[in-house]
């Protein structure tokens, strides 16, 4: 509890005060921030969160662990610093543009839950984290102003963000750790799904509520689970969107 505790309370690289590393003598030549940051991000992809170290991303650089250490201070500064990486892979809509909000928002949600997809290791790494990085804060600075245009009430902003959102994040969280655990079973995600039916479908404690659940999986169409994640998702967001669009209209004078 007091480890966990430490770790909730500890600054985030962003505001340790402190000079940034490198461009000092006697530093390992040939590596920088941003190239380990970069390595970081490449290894938690090809193997996720659990089994990287800096000992692993060390070897991965072909230099020594304590290299390293000359441009960050521990492992969680590094995390930090691939989570914000991430973030900057997102192409963000211009808030100055004559585009309305509705298109900004879907693309900004739809942006979000590509980002969680291809990096499964984003989403603990979201709730360990301040996320007060750069490209993170452009992002959130982004999406309260598209918000703003919804014509909301001030009061329902921050909830609005939050049904959005936070749906993203989940959906996007759990569609990516669906395709990292076919890929550990060595099956592509529409075998995975079907190997997984076919269990469920054969215990007898879940045999009823596979078969109720049977029509309202058909009725939602798709060939693929790719193309079941994609109904499912639009469909979603635009019940969010409608949401917003009635309580403006709710609150309109």
């Amino acid at each position: 509890m007091a480890r966990a505790a430490q770790r909730a309370a500890r600054a985030s690289v962003w505001l340790e005060g402190k000079e940034r590393r490198g461009g000092r003598g006697g530093q390992p030549s040939g590596l920088d921030r941003d190239r380990i940051t970069a390595a970081t991000v490449r290894l938690l992809d090809a193997e996720g969160l659990a089994k990287f170290s800096m000992r692993r991303l060390a070897a991965e650089l072909n230099v020594t662990a304590m290299s390293v250490y000359w441009y960050v201070d521990t492992k969680d500064d590094l995390l930090e610093l691939a989570l914000d990486a991430a973030f900057g892979e997102l192409a963000l809509p211009d808030p100055e543009a004559d585009e309305d909000w509705h298109d900004q928002l879907r693309a900004l949600a739809r942006g979000y839950r590509d980002l969680l997809v291809r990096h499964p290791w984003l989403s603990p790494l979201i709730g360990t984290y301040v996320n007060i990085g750069p490209n993170s804060l452009e992002f959130s600075r982004l999406v309260q102003r598209v918000i703003r245009k919804t014509g909301l009430p001030a009061h329902g902003l921050v909830a609005a963000i939050s049904a959005v959102f936070q749906f993203v994040y989940g959906f996007g969280t759990m569609e990516g750790h669906f395709i990292t655990r076919s890929a550990a079973f060595g099956m592509t995600p529409d075998d995975y799904f079907q190997h997984a039916l076919s269990t469920v479908t054969q215990a007898p404690d879940t045999a009823d509520i596979v078969q109720e659940s049977a029509e309202l999986m058909e009725a939602r169409g798709g060939n693929t689970v790719e193309e079941m994640w994609q109904r499912d998702f639009e469909f979603a967001l635009d019940l969010l969107i409608a949401g917003i669009e009635a309580m403006v209209a709710r609150s309109a004078p």
